[in-house]
């Protein structure tokens, strides 16, 4: 057929017809093609390999319960000194880190005020001895009042004023004297007494004031004597917190000393051990820097709960006479409080751990396959199972070994 040019709508039909009928024979003649041969059926799964390995027979084992407690070694003793007088700091004796003893002097305050109130005090002390007529050596407790010469001058005068109201009375009987006249006899009698009484009265005051000027002269001795702070117990000098040319007043702090033989563990335990744990119990201490644990006992326990914590204090004494501990280490505690328990324990060679997964390879029928378990504490004899094993299971000794197989021949450990 032929087209004009003038006609262009028609050959655009023409030509979308033809494009069409090609595709459509196109899939005609691939719905006309043969289906694809089936596979053939699957061949068998290959057989599993076999292994050697060494295996192992689980059982409960001894597993006594313990319970871990982390702490610091701390000061058997820390004391902050003070001074018991007041005044300027004439020398220290001491400084950080040294080791002291007791009764060693560690400061020393300015002593010549206190040197002239010790010979003030002495001073009125003979002065009072010797109105008493005492001499510095004499015992004051030999000294009676009634043999003071007031006392006595003044008990003579009474013995008169009685004689003399003895001869009244005897005189007023033959109506010889006056009644005002032996008035005045008894009065003389009860002046005479009242001097005496008084006299008696002044010879015990200077006695007690001989006590007092004595007590006086102790006290500057004593104040003397406390210019000289001295270490309370043997120890280490923790903190020097004063300088010669300082003035310090009653109670300033002045040293820390600090005594660190021996010193104390003290550690905190959960609450549901607080009932298991008892005064004499043996731990074994691990301080950090020393390649050896420690064996001591628990000596105090808190007699309350931590409402905060939830958790019991407890202390126990490390000896420590080399000085080669020092307060305020870490240390962790390992306490046994049930010896009978027990647990299924396997070696750690036998655990594998993936991806945050345990298991262990488990010989059944003699093939050997995967078993996931619960793993507990971990102790240096092995690992404790909680889940996944019973006594009596077999498993590789060494995890590392295992994988899905039989086991052609297994060495019993």
């Amino acid at each position: 057929m032929n087209l004009s040019a003038s006609d262009p709508l028609r050959l655009v039909f023409l030509r979308a017809r033809t494009a069409l009928c090609l595709a459509v024979l196109l899939l005609l003649g691939q719905g006309c093609q043969p289906e694809a041969a089936s596979p053939p059926p699957s061949a068998e799964p290959p057989p599993l390999p076999t292994i050697s390995v060494e295996t192992l027979s689980v059982a409960e084992k001894s597993w006594p319960t313990l319970i871990r407690a982390q702490g610091s070694l701390v000061a058997d003793e820390v004391v902050v000194i003070g001074t018991r007088v007041e005044g300027l700091v004439d020398h220290v004796h001491v400084d950080l880190g040294d080791r002291v003893e007791t009764g060693q002097p560690l400061v020393t305050l300015r002593q010549e005020q206190f040197q002239l109130e010790v010979e003030r005090a002495d001073a009125q002390r003979l002065q009072a001895r010797s109105a008493i007529g005492l001499s510095d050596d004499a015992d004051l407790s030999s000294v009676d009042p009634q043999n003071s010469p007031p006392v006595r001058e003044r008990h003579a005068e009474w013995e008169d004023a009685l004689a003399d109201l003895d001869q009244a009375q005897t005189l007023k009987t033959s109506n010889a004297i006056t009644d005002a006249d032996f008035r005045k006899v008894e009065t003389a009698v009860d002046v005479a007494k009242a001097r005496y009484d008084s006299a008696l009265n002044a010879a015990r005051e200077k006695i007690a004031l001989v006590k007092v000027r004595a007590a006086e002269l102790a006290l500057a001795r004593q104040n003397l004597d406390d210019t000289v702070i001295r270490a309370q117990f043997d120890g280490e000098v923790q903190q020097k917190q004063v300088a010669p040319g300082r003035y310090v007043r009653v109670g300033d702090p002045l040293m820390t000393v600090v005594r660190t033989n021996p010193l104390r563990f003290r550690g905190q335990i959960p609450e549901r051990y607080a009932l298991a744990l008892t005064e004499g119990q043996t731990l074994k201490l691990d301080v950090q820097m020393v390649a050896e644990p420690l064996d001591v006992k628990i000596t105090r326990i808190s007699p309350t709960v931590d409402l905060q914590s939830r958790s019991l204090l407890f202390e126990a004494i490390v000896q420590n006479e080399n000085g080669g501990l020092r307060s305020g280490l870490f240390a962790e505690a390992e306490i046994v409080i049930d010896t009978t328990a027990t647990a299924i324990v396997i070696p750690q060679s036998a655990l594998v751990e993936f991806a945050g997964a345990e298991k262990v390879w488990k010989v059944v029928a003699g093939k050997c396959s995967e078993q996931v378990v619960l793993a507990g504490e971990r102790r240096d004899s092995g690992i404790e199972i909680l889940e996944g094993l019973n006594p009596g299971d077999v498993i590789v000794a060494d995890g590392s070994q295992g994988r899905v197989a039989i086991v052609k021949s297994a060495v019993i450990k």
